[in-house]
């Protein structure tokens, strides 16, 4: 309804098929993701929304002063992603404690 094509928001900051519902980190890392490959001109639409947190919405426009940020001092958002270990629930399960796998000797 709003005129955006897909392109738009599955190549940047739509996080949370690739990471999970971090809830109200969510838009953080998405805009994160996306001020990772902005460039000055772009205009961004972060939103917030659900889980009892209310809504939110910011219209960014990116300037020319992002060009001034030592942007890849750190890594981005997709280089972190690229090191990911995942961590099914048994093991999550096992590391907390929550289940004993084996005889339950140690």
């Amino acid at each position: 309804m709003l005129g955006f094509e897909e392109s738009q928001f599955r190549e940047g900051g739509l996080l949370t098929p690739v990471i999970g519902n971090t809830y109200s980190g969510s838009m953080m890392t998405g805009l994160s993701a996306i001020l990772d490959i902005a460039k000055p001109g772009d205009r961004i639409l972060a939103v917030s929304f659900g889980s009892g947190a209310g809504s939110d919405a910011f219209d960014i426009t990116v300037t020319d002063r992002i060009e001034e940020m030592e942007r890849h001092a750190a890594p981005t958002i997709k280089e972190q992603l690229s090191k990911v270990k995942w961590l099914d629930y048994a093991m999550y399960a096992k590391f907390k404690k929550k289940i004993v796998v084996g005889d339950g000797i140690e």
